[in-house]
């Protein structure tokens, strides 16, 4: 373990000095004001930097072009001093203005202190990211942000061991960019620290983890946070040694310090940017001065003692000591530097409340207007000039204010016709619109590479295409896609010398080289973010988890991350990752592989496609490759050994989502369902034509999303019934399907019976054929299913079986 010296050896003139004496003071001082704007009802919340600013600081000096950044929500500084954030910027954060250009990093979508830069055009191309400094979208969730940096060090390590690679020059110069992660010292106890600090060492990529220690966690001391108080003493085990064992360097250093600050980071950036070795700096005795964030105060919790010696060892404090001691500044240049910040952050501040609050008022004075004409235009004069009173007392509006008051007033007024009405009607329509552009935009990609866009290509057959294992189906369309595309990998357990448990990658390894196909250690959530760094630096990653029920260990990085990332940028980022995975039918309370209800829950914001053989599935691939936005495509697991034919055009024929296929016509009553429940229901299907029962049946394909041509709800019409079924616990999936279908679609009307479902019990599958059989929805259920509601619409011509 090394310990930097106190000395100062780096060539720094006055003038950068001065120049990051300034950075800090505006830093400090827009915490401060920040803090101010919450309590007078301006902002919502706030939480700040401030106490973090030299080592931020320092480990800006030494952050160039093409690196990356995936921090949490303290690295103001740090994006001042890269120069990716200007003070008015932050202000804009603070009161959410929807503008882009106000907030670059989340067009007001996040609350303040979340960063990031935007890697896409208007237009969501890519733009050169080696022409800028670039940072990951923040994420509140503590940890969080680690599995991702995995991914963006270890795009440095292919785009450099890969010469395919070479001629990507938007995204990387031979892998020399670092992927910088920050972290506070309460966090490093969650798992995806530690997840993600192994895995970085596993593959020894340029990783440099700052870990901002201050003591505490919110109120919770570092005793109770961390075994021995220190996160650099229990990963000492990680350092590298001269004997040329692999692993991390580790560093500590003081973080008021700005010389040792310094020198550490120039050391530790060399070491990771040159040798791509994985590095943690532990920066201690770390303040904050205003404690967590504006819920409360950290005097509630910290001794006097404690808090005395904060002040005496607050960074900037101990900064201006330390130019003074080496007469750098005079007093009186450093009271003017301080000075101008203050008055810098001012005039931000005022600039950034001024430009927010203008287009509000000017909204507000439309709608008071409008409200004013109708009310003198309508019967209901007093109740409409009630509404519009209270709504001109509000004296910090928002948008919301405006609305409420024109839709209480559209309602005293809705059997009233004239001029006045229709043009408050106007206003507010236009006014709905712009709202969902400004907060409703984006879940899913708006540019020409969206995965709904992609033109369905058919898969083509002959008399001469092979017959082979569903297996087998897959490697060939894994194959025809490395080859074409040097910019696809696929991680995950067991994938890479074995080809996967399932064989679709079998000898793929061994053709494409290791960098292309690979194993990975038993870590889903850092597999995911293996996947989402990477996809973020322009690759196209395939990210395996093993069995759908172990999604469960990577959910929260899915759902928090890559799933919200162009909403939460307003397309400023994307992340193409494809997650594959494998479910369906399996048996045991641990491999039941049907939680899909879950899964359509948490994370919106990325496709989830259930293909029910493996041609399906292949289409998808080649799909979603086509495509810039992540997805889950699970597998059947129970039909890698079933027959299946090779499309003669298995690299190019695409499957379209959201486009439901019927498997069968039929008249009296629509099946709807997906995956390995395709087989049950079509052999169901039969069963039930010999008893004079004629079925439609229709694999939906696609959840997210979810049959955008309404094709169910046609079919809906002309059987008049409907069962859902699949394998997901009671009001799951099925329950969706029905949701979507019935409400959403508007199917009821054509109902003449319940719509039913059908889903397994509640509780997982126990291990075993039978455990199968009665937990799951299986012929038989289906058959009766569908058998009671002809029984209860003819129960003369359908009378009961038992």
């Amino acid at each position: 373990m090394q310990t930097a010296e106190v000395s100062i050896t780096q060539k720094l003139t006055a003038e950068e000095i001065l120049q990051d004496y300034r950075i800090g003071w505006e830093s400090r001082q827009a915490s401060l004001a920040g803090r101010k704007e919450v309590f007078m009802g301006k902002a919502k919340f706030g939480i700040f930097g401030d106490g973090k600013e030299l080592p931020q600081l320092a480990m800006a000096k030494f952050f160039q072009n093409g690196d990356f950044r995936s921090g949490y929500y303290r690295d103001q500084t740090f994006m001042f001093a890269i120069g990716e954030l200007t003070l008015q910027q932050y202000f804009a954060q603070l009161y959410a203005h929807t503008d882009v250009e106000a907030d670059p990093s989340t067009a007001g979508r996040a609350m303040n202190g979340h960063f990031g830069t935007r890697s896409l055009d208007e237009e969501g191309n890519w733009k050169n990211l080696m022409e800028q400094k670039n940072s990951s979208s923040d994420i509140s969730p503590t940890a969080a942000q680690m599995p991702r940096l995995v991914g963006l060090a270890y795009a440095s390590k292919l785009y450099r061991q890969n010469p395919d690679l070479q001629h990507l020059q938007q995204f990387s110069v031979n892998g020399n960019e670092v992927a910088f992660g920050t972290i506070g010292n309460a966090s490093t106890s969650e798992g995806m620290f530690f997840e993600a600090i192994n895995a970085g060492g596993v593959l020894q990529v340029p990783m440099l983890v700052s870990v901002w220690d201050d003591g505490y966690g919110i109120s919770v001391p570092a005793e109770y946070q961390t075994t021995k108080g220190s996160i650099s003493e229990i990963l000492a085990g990680f350092q590298r040694n001269a004997e040329g064992e692999q692993g991390y360097e580790i560093f500590k250093v003081k973080g008021w310090d700005y010389a040792a600050l310094c020198e550490t980071y120039e050391a530790a950036v060399r070491v990771c940017r040159e040798q791509h070795v994985p590095v943690l700096v532990h920066v201690e005795e770390v303040t904050q001065p205003q404690g967590h964030s504006t819920s409360g105060s950290h005097e509630r919790y910290k001794s006097k003692e404690r808090l005395d010696w904060e002040a005496e060892f607050d960074c900037l404090k101990k900064m201006r000591e330390w130019i003074l001691a080496n007469d750098i500044a005079t007093t009186e240049q450093l009271d003017q530097i301080e000075n101008e910040a203050k008055e810098a952050v001012k005039v931000a501040r005022t600039n950034a409340w001024n430009t927010f609050d203008a287009g509000i008022k000017e909204d507000h004075a439309v709608a008071l207007q409008l409200l004013d004409n109708l009310a003198a235009a309508s019967e209901h004069i007093t109740e409409i000039a009630t509404i519009t009173e209270e709504l001109r007392k509000v004296t910090v509006p928002i948008r919301s204010d405006a609305v409420r008051a024109v839709r209480k007033a559209l309602r005293y007024v809705r059997d009233e016709r004239n001029a006045a009405k229709r043009e408050l009607v106007g206003w507010l329509e236009q006014t709905i619109g712009e709202n969902a552009d400004r907060f409703n935009s984006y879940l899913y990609s708006q540019s020409e590479e969206s995965a709904l866009l992609v033109e369905e290509v058919k898969a083509e057959f002959d008399d001469n295409s092979p017959v082979v294992d569903g297996r087998e189906v897959l490697q060939a369309c894994f194959d025809a896609i490395l080859a074409r595309d040097p910019r696809v990998f696929a991680i995950g357990e067991d994938v890479g010398k074995i080809g996967d448990v399932n064989q679709a990658f079998a000898g793929l390894q061994e053709k494409y080289g290791e960098l292309r196909v690979t194993d990975t250690g038993i870590r889903e959530c850092t597999i995911v973010g293996q996947g989402i760094g990477a996809a973020l630096r322009g690759l196209r990653p395939i990210t395996e988890i093993q069995y759908l029920d172990y999604l469960l260990y990577a959910i929260q990085i899915l759902s928090d991350d890559v799933a919200c990332l162009q909403y939460r940028t307003k397309g400023g980022q994307k992340a193409p990752l494809i997650v594959r995975t494998r479910g369906h039918r399996l048996e045991g309370i641990w491999h039941s592989g049907s939680p899909i209800g879950m899964i359509l829950n948490s994370i919106r914001g990325m496709h989830v496609l259930v293909p029910r053989d493996m041609t399906q599935a292949a289409g998808f691939y080649n799909t979603l490759l086509k495509a810039d936005e992540p997805a889950i495509v699970i597998e059947c697991l129970n039909g890698y050994r079933l027959k299946e034919r090779i499309p003669n055009n298995i690299a190019e024929f695409t499957v379209p989502l959201g486009k439901p296929e019927i498997l069968r016509e039929g008249s009296d009553v629509t099946i709807v369902t997906y995956g390995s429940m395709c087989r049950i229901v079509m052999e169901a299907a039969r069963q039930l034509e010999e008893f004079g029962i004629s079925a439609e049946v229709i694999d939906v394909q696609t959840l997210l999303p979810f049959d955008i041509e309404h094709i169910i709800s046609d079919s809906i019409r002309k059987t008049n019934r409907v069962l859902f079924t699949d394998e997901d616990v009671p009001g799951g999936a099925s329950a969706f399907m029905m949701q979507q279908v019935v409400d959403e679609q508007g199917a009821w009307r054509w109902l003449d019976s319940k719509p039913q479902c059908l889903a397994a019990q509640a509780h997982r599958p126990p291990y075993g054929s039978d455990g199968d059989y009665f937990s799951k929805p299986n012929t038989e259920d289906v058959f009766e299913a569908v058998y009671d509601i002809m029984h209860e619409a003819d129960p003369e011509k359908y009378p009961t079986i038992y």
